[in-house]
């Protein structure tokens, strides 16, 4: 997979790649300077141990790094708390050591930075400028004519709010519009703009010139808002081309290790084969060494992987021997990787970071 960030502007401030989480577990003695004095700071009755309470604020800690909700708002996100609690108790001890929290929390900051090298985000500070000089720029009346055809049609005469409103949240952080449908952005950026707007030539017949007229006046006050108050997003451009899975490919001992953990924890009938069934799962097992997104997440790629499953009629349901098994699952990455090296599915996403960076994660900040 490929990633792609050189059609951002120059308002990229800061690009995570995973390379200052590498540095401070990769540095012996930074990295147990940083765990003593998160040990320190947890251990509230200094017995040299984390008991499962005094664990909590550093897991709340990897979730909040992670981009997870907080605890008790979401049954998917807090599955994902028990999980990483688990990491630590390994599912049964009530006293964590020093030495296994430290290996604990390197694993976890390990996968972060794999995931941060492999999709790396870079956090854009959005403040008007960009909005600003794109709506003043030679290409704004292309553009928007374009978006305009997009949105309004023979057969249906919107509103020219609705027209403005529509049209705003086809603009992305290229001409420096920050995700319209993040309801801070709307409640303190849009709505307050068209509130200053409304009134003045609403009921205008809404034709390309007016368009293109009534949107600049919004836009132009949209710019102004993010001059006062800047929103931070994070910006990811992905590409998966399928090189990832020819890599896999080539290294047939990584491979075979792979498929042979993932077979571990397939049931088995008692002849010792496999039921086809399971072919995604192990799939999904394989996926973040092959570049894929897990199944479900981007729906082009589920797409291909079904185009792939159709090929081999994987989905009969039989059993298989595990030699057969692991043909069939290789063909499958093959096929995959055939189409997607003829035709590469490119996926972008925006959020709207609403807390600052620097606090999100106190587990996550070296010690002063």
């Amino acid at each position: 997979m490929a990633t792609n960030t050189s059609s951002l502007k120059k308002k990229s401030e800061q690009v995570l790649d995973g390379s200052d989480i590498m540095e401070l577990v990769e540095n012996q003695e930074v990295f147990t300077s940083f765990v003593d004095h998160k040990f320190k700071e947890l251990d509230k009755d200094s017995d040299g141990h984390l008991s499962v309470k005094e664990l909590q604020p550093a897991v709340a800690d990897i979730g909040a790094a992670l981009g997870l909700p907080a605890q008790g708002s979401s049954p998917d996100s807090d599955h994902i708390y028990s999980e990483v609690l688990n990491e630590f108790t390994q599912g049964k001890q009530e006293k964590v050591s020093k030495t296994e929290f430290k290996e604990v929390v390197s694993d976890i900051l390990l996968g972060m930075a794999a995931g941060l090298k492999r999709d790396p985000i870079v956090i854009l500070r959005i403040d008007g400028e960009d909005l600003l000089e794109f709506i003043n720029g030679p290409s704004y009346e292309v553009e928007m004519l374009s978006v305009f055809s997009q949105i309004v049609s023979d057969d249906a005469v919107l509103p020219m709010r609705d027209c403005i409103v529509q049209a705003l949240e086809k603009l992305t952080v290229d001409q420096g519009m920050p995700p319209s449908p993040d309801s801070w952005v709307t409640s303190n950026i849009i709505e307050p703009a068209l509130q200053l707007w409304d009134g003045n030539n609403q009921e205008k017949l809404v034709s390309q010139e007016t368009f293109l007229e009534e949107f600049k006046k919004v836009a132009e006050r949209v710019a102004q808002n993010l001059k006062e108050q800047p929103v931070i997003v994070a910006h990811s451009e992905n590409t998966f081309d399928g090189s990832g899975i020819k890599r896999l490919l080539t290294n047939k001992f990584e491979l075979d290790k792979l498929l042979n953990t993932a077979l571990e924890n397939v049931p088995k009938d008692r002849n010792g084969k496999v039921s086809k069934e399971y072919l995604r799962v192990v799939l999904d097992v394989v996926a973040p060494s092959a570049s894929l997104p897990p199944i479900g997440a981007v729906e082009q790629i589920d797409q291909v992987v079904a185009d792939a499953f159709d090929m081999i009629n994987a989905d009969d349901g039989k059993a298989v021997k595990e030699d057969e098994f692991k043909k069939l699952l290789t063909e499958i990455l093959g096929s995959v990787m055939l189409q997607l090296e003829g035709n590469p599915v490119s996926i972008s996403s925006n959020s709207v970071v609403h807390e600052p960076l620097a606090s999100s994660s106190s587990l996550l900040q070296p010690s002063s």
